[in-house]
């Protein structure tokens, strides 16, 4: 079976613009950390896309396309640049804004979230957020990294149960045999 290689007309392309602009720069957000930056190179990775087309080049899946673009400007921009942590930024008092924001309770658990996330293997942070936030297939995961599907899906794998054990040690403090005992108690 043939591949259909996609040559979208403009109209065709400010579509895909429509359909992948705010949850590639969501992927940015969550790489940079700096909304300026995600937004700056979302739109340089549909303009490189774009100018990519225009001479003639061929695309499989526009989607998985669009995210190594951006995925590998942000190494670049991190190349340039050296940028310090989210958790830096917040120790200094940076409060990231979220838009649409109707509970609180969703702000806390966000930022428990992100806490967890940036404790985690950097690897493993990076296919969670491509498979749970942006939905993206084990197939475009690993064309956007470059790495075979079986090890995206082993990488995947190791990284929720990295997540779960993080996760089921919140809340718990060293020296409190309570948490522990009732954690022991369960796995007999």
């Amino acid at each position: 079976m043939k591949k259909r290689h996609l040559k979208p007309s403009h109209s065709q392309f400010l579509v895909y613009y429509e359909q992948y602009a705010d949850p590639l720069f969501r992927f940015c957000y969550h790489k940079t950390s700096d909304r300026e930056v995600a937004k700056d190179i979302t739109q340089d990775a549909f303009v490189r896309t774009w100018e990519y087309l225009i001479r003639g080049g061929e695309i499989d899946n526009m989607r998985a396309f669009l995210y190594r673009t951006a995925n590998n400007m942000i190494v670049d921009h991190y190349r340039r640049h050296t940028m310090s942590s989210l958790n830096d930024l917040t120790e200094q008092g940076f409060d990231p804004v979220f838009e649409n924001e109707s509970d609180p309770t969703d702000r806390l658990d966000g930022a428990i979230a992100i806490k967890i996330l940036d404790t985690m293997d950097p690897r493993h942070k990076e296919v969670i957020l491509l498979r749970y936030v942006e939905e993206l297939s084990i197939k475009e995961i690993a064309k956007i990294i470059e790495e075979k599907e079986n090890t995206v899906s082993v990488r995947l794998h190791r990284a929720l149960k990295e997540l779960k054990d993080i996760y089921s040690n919140v809340g718990r403090k060293p020296g409190n045999p309570e948490k522990k005992n009732q954690k022991n108690e369960s796995e007999n």
